[in-house]
């Protein structure tokens, strides 16, 4: 038997794509309003006979702006360079609250014993990575009966409906004196020769807002020494300390 041989080449080829397996997944931005999440974490057991050569995602990282969802795309490439693909969801969450700053403010009441502040002015400079939405104060009006200290909150809500609240005090002031109204009096004179009036009866209809907590005339008393006419002063004080005066 008479035998000869020759070379050959075997080209083998793997030229099967791998198979892309997703799974949607959610990121939870930081208190910086930044997330990301991973290829690793997107891939759902994607598989390749030869095995995988890397995954690549087309968004990983994540702020504000993507709150929601978002599509995304998974490259996986197997160790002979064939890729396949499938999409995903990422659905971006901000849980963060926002850090609510108060200050107290002072309210001072006007000639009709009202005032008004507004959560802006309690507002200390409240914030949010991903912005704040609103500002909202449990009471901005006041009158005469609020006249001290009263306790407000501060409701902070960011963009994304995270909500935090702040304590602050509102001091409120009446420094409006009354209107103090004076008419002259006459006094008689008695057998024994004295006499007086009142203060009330020299008022002439004085007004505050917040109301008359006392009237006061300087001389009330009266003898023969005092036939004639007399210089009086009617002081008027309201209930928050406020005075005036006529004569």
């Amino acid at each position: 038997n008479i035998t000869s041989t020759c070379d050959a080449v075997v080209t083998v080829e793997d030229n099967i794509a791998p198979e892309a397996i997703c799974q949607d997944v959610t990121v939870e931005l930081d208190e910086v309003g930044l997330g990301n999440t991973t290829a690793e974490a997107v891939d759902n057991g994607s598989t390749d006979a030869c095995g995988i050569a890397s995954l690549v995602l087309s968004q990983t990282n994540f702020d504000c702006t993507h709150v929601g969802t978002v599509a995304v795309v998974l490259t996986v490439t197997d160790n002979n360079d064939n890729t396949s693909t499938c999409d995903a969801v990422v659905t971006v969450e901000d849980n963060i609250a926002p850090e609510a700053l108060c200050q107290d403010v002072t309210v001072e009441l006007g000639a009709d014993g009202l005032g008004i502040t507004t959560a802006e002015l309690v507002d200390n400079g409240s914030n949010d990575a991903c912005g704040i939405a609103s500002l909202v104060l449990s009471q901005t009006d006041f009158d005469c009966s609020h006249v001290g200290t009263v306790d407000v909150v501060l409701t902070v809500t960011d963009n994304n409906d995270n909500i935090s609240t702040c304590d602050a005090v509102v001091t409120v002031e009446d420094n409006v004196a009354p209107e103090a109204l004076c008419q002259d009096v006459t006094v008689e004179l008695d057998v024994d020769g004295l006499g007086s009036t009142t203060a009330e009866l020299v008022d002439n209809g004085s007004t505050d807002t917040c109301g008359i907590a006392s009237l006061d005339l300087s001389q009330t008393d009266f003898d023969c020494a005092h036939v004639g006419t007399v210089a009086v002063v009617l002081t008027v004080t309201d209930n928050n300390n406020n005075v005036s005066t006529c004569d």
